[in-house]
């Protein structure tokens, strides 16, 4: 992976781990809107073109859910199984603000430090994760 694509994903880390548990919390409730309709609503014109199954539709959505969710693991197992290499304290304290979903001001401001300086950080710890990520490839 390139340097610019794991710049993005130590950025969108947080909300995908949010994104993560609350679609697991959504796939653990029963479907709604799963029972038939009776009076007025029975007799209307059906939409063409989809299925007129509400266990398919939901099976369906479920499904999608379910790939969205895996992929959004494997990026994020990615980024865990290579931040080991980060062993500078302050470029650990800037990955641990970013990974929990925290701006370069933000954290500027919390380590006393310039916003430029936290954005030097970030890319040194970017080129670093990338540079380990295409090692481990090369040996696969």
């Amino acid at each position: 992976m390139t340097e610019k694509q794991i710049e993005e994903l130590l950025k969108d880390y947080h909300w995908m781990v949010n994104s993560v548990r609350v679609m697991r919390e959504n796939l653990q409730e029963a479907g709604g809107k799963l029972t038939a309709q009776y009076g007025i609503e029975a007799a209307m014109p059906k939409a063409q073109g989809g299925s007129s199954d509400p266990v398919y539709t939901e099976v369906a959505r479920r499904s999608k859910h379910f790939k969205t969710i895996e992929g959004y693991e494997n990026k994020i197992k990615m980024i865990q199984k290579h931040i080991h290499i980060i062993q500078d304290t302050r470029k650990k304290e800037v990955l641990h603000w970013i990974l929990g979903g925290k701006g370069y001001s933000w954290i500027a401001r919390h380590m006393g430090l310039s916003h430029t300086h936290i954005k030097r950080f970030f890319s040194s710890i970017a080129k670093k994760i990338s540079k380990d990520v295409q090692d481990v490839q090369k040996c696969i």
